[in-house]
């Protein structure tokens, strides 16, 4: 018997790290530097974008990239992604400091308290708030740390962990998808499409009002079947029995102090909107301003200078593993590039589109980013691997490069709510304690509605030519 259980470990798969997966895509692009024929386009700068001129693909002399040049890759990817980065580590370390301050549990369970007795309004309270954090890139991986809040409020309500995960992970994920000021994923994908960062602000906005609508409504109606007989819930009328959640949480004071840093946030993250487009702000100007933003949370929230640096820290070593996935994306286009097959790779594409009217191409581009992110769920990381291949490819097709973003954006964030490659989906239901076909059964219906929306979004946006504003 214990041969056995040697042999089925010795031959139980396991899904690779995302790191692993990524240099194998690398060691399959130095390969194919040797395989595919060089080749490159013609460029022209317009109206400040730098373009592909289609039509002007031609051969060149291959070279293909050696094992050392595998190697630097990896350090070029870092250095050349290094604002982006920078960017992630900084806002990590910035909604570290905030929370060391207990402000945003301390609004969560204030909003709790308030609206005891009406569990629509809580459950749609709940699930604006952190479809907010995930549009502005306050919440994503550090949601998982709020599923344990999401607990306590489902238990007040006599409801399932379904919902918890429901409206905070779900929650932030819908916000996510359309993420219109997140600097994760519009930010960088904006920085490589050459589109003025946060641009394209309202359309983005009414996508995600419908959305989180549809998020709310979904959740809701699974909520009152659960409230009207418990054994409506997925995970059986178990949870019932379980008492180990401790509800005295929900009285938490919600201070002046923590107003005013919340407050405070606020102010920050809307002047931030208005920086980017007033002054143009690179990211590594929203790098900075995303620092002294924090040494002024310090301020305001009293936290000893020493102090300041750990949680700092510690908010940036959480987004580490995030962070450098960035460039060990980028290496992978540094090694095409290199290698100049990278314009072979697209200009392939666009024969492969060839005869496609602008929609039909938009849409092969949806289910393109879509099926990337399943081995990639990183969301910068995604950005940084496809936005270079389908921006030119978009110029080519007649889509704009607006369009082109939010195929990126759709494709990315849908899928973190359901592939079992997502550490922090995977996270979350661990701490909520549900199996994850129970989840996917749950959250499949409502990923199929998000992605009914995402189609008629993208047509509407390739009918109304949605460029940069």
């Amino acid at each position: 018997m214990e041969t056995k259980t040697k042999k089925e470990k010795r031959f139980s798969l396991k899904m690779p790290d995302t790191y692993v997966l990524l240099f194998g895509i690398l060691l399959v692009a130095a390969i194919a530097t040797y395989l595919v024929p060089a080749g490159q386009f013609e460029r022209i700068e317009k109206d400040g974008l730098t373009m592909v001129v289609p039509g002007t693909y031609e051969s060149v002399e291959s070279s293909g990239v050696g094992v050392m040049d595998i190697l630097l890759s990896l350090q070029k990817g870092m250095v050349e992604s290094g604002s982006i980065i920078f960017l992630v580590l900084f806002i990590g370390g910035l909604m570290e400091v905030i929370e060391s301050t207990g402000s945003i549990k301390a609004a969560v369970m204030k909003a709790i308290d308030k609206t005891r007795g009406n569990e629509f309004i809580l459950i749609a309270v709940i699930t604006i708030l952190f479809a907010l954090g995930g549009a502005i890139g306050a919440v994503a991986n550090s949601v998982i740390a709020f599923v344990s809040i999401g607990l306590i409020i489902s238990k007040a309500l006599r409801l399932d962990p379904i919902i918890a995960v429901a409206i905070t992970f779900g929650a932030t994920f819908a916000g996510f998808n359309v993420g219109f000021i997140n600097p994760y994923s519009v930010g960088i994908a904006h920085k490589i499409a050459e589109l003025p960062l946060f641009s394209g602000l309202l359309f983005r906005v009414i996508v995600f009002v419908v959305i989180v609508s549809i998020t709310i409504w979904y959740t809701w109606r699974y909520a009152k079947k659960v409230l009207k007989d418990p054994n409506n819930s997925i995970l059986s009328s178990a949870f019932l029995d379980d008492e180990d959640q401790d509800e005295s949480e929900l009285h938490t004071e919600f201070t002046n102090k923590h107003k005013g840093i919340l407050i405070f946030v606020g102010l920050a993250f809307a002047f931030m909107v208005f920086g980017t487009i007033q002054y143009k702000w690179t990211l590594d100007h929203m790098s900075a301003y995303f620092l002294g933003v924090a040494i002024l949370v310090g301020v305001i929230g009293k936290i000893h200078y020493n102090q300041f640096i750990v949680h700092f820290m510690r908010g940036a070593e959480k987004l580490l593993y995030g962070a450098l996935i960035v460039g060990a994306a980028r290496a992978i286009l540094v090694v095409l590039e290199q290698g100049q097959v990278l314009d072979t790779i697209v200009y392939a594409l666009s024969n492969l589109f060839t005869g496609l009217s602008p929609i039909m191409a938009t849409m092969a581009m949806f289910v393109a980013n879509t099926i990337i992110s399943i081995v990639v769920p990183s969301g910068s990381g995604q950005a940084v691997l496809i936005m270079p291949i389908i921006t030119p490819l978009a110029d080519m097709l007649g889509v704009t490069r607006q369009v082109a973003v939010q195929t990126y954006l759709f494709g990315d964030g849908f899928t973190n709510s359901i592939i079992p490659t997502s550490g922090t989906l995977m996270a979350s239901l661990a701490i909520a304690g549900i199996p994850y076909t129970k989840w996917f059964k749950w959250m499949f219906p409502l990923f199929l509605i998000w992605m009914v929306i995402a189609v008629i979004t993208l047509i509407i946006g390739v009918s109304i030519n949605w460029g940069p504003y």
